[in-house]
């Protein structure tokens, strides 16, 4: 009886082999076997890439909300702890206005931080570098932004940058003063339909100048 070869046992036959009579034929992969398996290869690569890229947009999407989140939440902290103080003067004198202008889209108050009494400004204190505050938007660069301006013309100081809208809106008196604050993402998402791809953030707060005569 003939010994089968090895690649008898392996369930294939090498018929260069046979036809050459070398004898120590070894089990292969044929040529439409290996590109099957490129194939097989390219279709898993393929998979994990389009995984890894759907995860990464993800995270740079996630990223920049939490941004967006931080900027809005940061801008509302620093307006509601001054305009609580609207009004404020320890040294006494002449009373402050506390809400000069109550405008839907910004706001001026006073708050004497220099706590001296003068005679040259409308509410009778020194128009020290603190007297009057305003907030509200400007461009930056191209950028919508929340600005600080702490006397009446003068330049404004960023607060947080890509500020999609803020609005005021008051109590009798303006006792009661409610702050409105919507922040957005740097940059547009291609797969967000609204708001020309912007995700956004709002927040609101209520706040009660403690100052103010009730």
């Amino acid at each position: 009886m003939e010994e089968c070869g090895l690649m008898e046992k392996c369930g294939i036959i090498d018929k260069l082999s046979l036809a050459s009579g070398l004898p120590g034929r070894a089990c292969g992969f044929s040529l439409v076997e290996l590109l099957i398996a490129m194939a097989v290869g390219m279709v898993v690569l393929a998979s994990m890439y389009s995984v890894f890229t759907i995860q990464n947009k993800t995270f740079a999407n996630q990223e920049q909300l939490v941004e967006a989140q931080q900027n809005a939440r940061a801008a509302m902290d620093m307006m509601a702890r001054e305009i609580r103080m609207a009004g404020y003067n320890p040294t006494g004198g002449t009373p402050k206005p506390g809400v000069v202008t109550a405008g839907a889209n910004s706001i001026t108050f006073t708050m004497d931080i220099t706590n001296t009494v003068g005679t040259g400004s409308p509410d009778g204190l020194t128009d020290g570098p603190n007297e009057y505050i305003t907030y509200d938007l400007y461009d930056s660069d191209g950028v919508q932004a929340l600005g600080r301006r702490s006397t009446s013309g003068a330049n404004r100081q960023p607060v947080a940058e890509n500020i999609s809208a803020l609005g005021f809106t008051y109590g009798t008196g303006n006792k009661v003063i409610t702050i409105t604050i919507t922040g957005k993402t740097a940059k547009p998402d291609p797969a967000y339909n609204a708001n020309g791809g912007y995700r956004t953030y709002t927040l609101t707060s209520v706040i009660a100048p403690r100052n103010l005569a009730y």
